[in-house]
């Protein structure tokens, strides 16, 4: 006997969502079908809830009750003074920029003068001149076929960066790759990019999600981020959505790397009403090294969620994850971190470590580390810890003069240091510190 699933309100809005936008949507006929094909994968998964594992600790069936209409062929007004405002601090480092708005390419916006070494383009663009070629493979993300936000990413992806470099080249100044929710009207956008950073090439790259002043405090993002690493390839990689609502941020990276490859990558979560970030690595060659951190900051009822798998196929790997959480009011962070260690994988040598500061008696953190061992001859360890502000140290500060509101703040920004000192450019490392003292005291930012 066959029984009927019923499907919630969002689900069914995303699936008459894509009939009304299907036809608008870039790419020849392979994406096309590459489109279809993942809507029914979504169709056969629905929204994640509860009973799947993964995301036992964030129900997006329950959570996400609506959904907005899918931004394709967006024409919302942005100035480029919206975007210094939009950029906040990060608006100091006068880096070549890639411009998206409400998920399409904005060339108006965009700066990619000073680019020497990249070879950048907006994806939808690439997909027009090339559809077999840049198409080849979007259905199919390093075997994470089953996960429904990567489908609904590949059914709706309207635009998003292209982003490589050819074997040898070093560039000296990060590509910044912005994503600006604007508009009064609630939308959603899927965005798509694409890294690959050819054998001993050296790559930096930022990533920032924000919105411009006025806009609608309720919008959807859904972004998946590909990153290759030849053999030998370096990239060191910042993203940081620092939002201004009630918004939703659903946000993939799959990463693979080969041998000798080194990924430096640094995650920042604020202001947003709902957030994950998903990270599945993949060192596929031996003598890689992951170094991943991250903050996550959240107030009110934010419900900021990060979940990473990571997989030593391969022997002889280093990988290092620390993640720090701030949490106030009611609001609840996850961490679940899975280290995979497969047979061939000898010699593998990982840690994690999730820490979280809490704010508020109401507030709530749940971390879930995993080690899964197939081979003998591994150094592997994780941890967890959460706590309140250290009162005697608070004294301290107080005794000497310094009052209480800054003296926590003082705190806080020493905690979510430590993750941030693992971003190795000192400009960069200061515009994420600028952003964190901003939500800890408005203001100082």
């Amino acid at each position: 006997m066959n029984v009927a699933v019923m499907k919630t309100k969002a689900e069914q809005a995303i699936s008459e969502g894509f009939e009304a936008v299907a036809e608008a949507l870039p790419g020849g006929a392979g994406v096309r079908t590459a489109r279809k094909a993942a809507l029914g994968r979504f169709g056969a998964l629905g929204l994640p809830h509860r009973r799947i594992e993964e995301w036992k600790y964030t129900d997006l069936k329950s959570a996400l009750k609506d959904v907005a209409r899918p931004a394709v062929g967006d024409a919302t007004p942005v100035t480029i003074a919206d975007v210094i405002v939009a950029l906040g601090p990060f608006a100091r480092l006068e880096l070549p920029r890639l411009v998206l708005v409400n998920g399409g390419y904005r060339k108006d916006l965009s700066n990619l003068d000073g680019v020497e070494g990249y070879e950048v383009k907006p994806l939808a663009a690439a997909l027009a001149e090339a559809p077999d070629t840049v198409g080849e493979g979007l259905a199919e993300v390093a075997g994470q076929d089953q996960d429904a936000v990567i489908a609904l990413n590949t059914a709706f992806m309207t635009d998003g960066a292209l982003v490589r470099l050819k074997s040898g080249v070093v560039v000296q100044r990060p590509l910044l790759v912005v994503h600006i929710r604007a508009g009064k009207e609630p939308c959603s956008a899927a965005i798509r990019n694409i890294v690959h950073v050819a054998d001993k090439a050296h790559a930096r790259l930022i990533e920032l999600y924000v919105s411009v002043p006025g806009s609608t405090a309720e919008g959807q993002v859904n972004v998946l981020t590909e990153i290759i690493l030849d053999a030998g390839a370096e990239l060191d990689h910042v993203k940081c959505a620092s939002d201004t609502g009630r918004s939703t941020h659903l946000a993939s990276l799959v990463l693979e790397m080969a041998a000798d490859a080194v990924y430096r990558g640094f995650q920042m979560t604020e202001g947003v009403g709902l957030g994950r970030n998903q990270g599945f690595v993949t060192f596929k060659g031996e003598g890689g090294k992951l170094d991943l951190s991250g903050v996550l900051l959240g107030r009110g009822s934010e419900h900021v969620d990060t979940t990473l798998v990571i997989d030593h196929v391969a022997g002889a790997c280093e990988s290092r994850e620390l993640f720090k959480g701030v949490l106030d009011g009611e609001a609840r962070g996850v961490f679940q971190g899975k280290v995979i260690v497969r047979p061939d994988a000898q010699k593998t040598d990982g840690k994690q470590m999730a820490q979280a500061l809490m704010l508020s008696e109401a507030a709530e953190f749940d971390s879930k580390p995993e080690l899964e061992i197939h081979a003998d001859d591994v150094v592997c360890g994780h941890g967890s810890t959460s706590a309140e502000l250290d009162e005697d140290l608070l004294f301290y500060f107080r005794s000497r003069g310094i009052p209480k509101d800054e003296a926590r703040a003082l705190m806080i920004e020493s905690f979510v240091g430590e993750a941030i000192d693992h971003v190795e450019d000192e400009s960069v490392r200061e515009a994420l510190m600028s952003v964190a003292r901003g939500w800890v005291a408005p203001g100082r930012g």
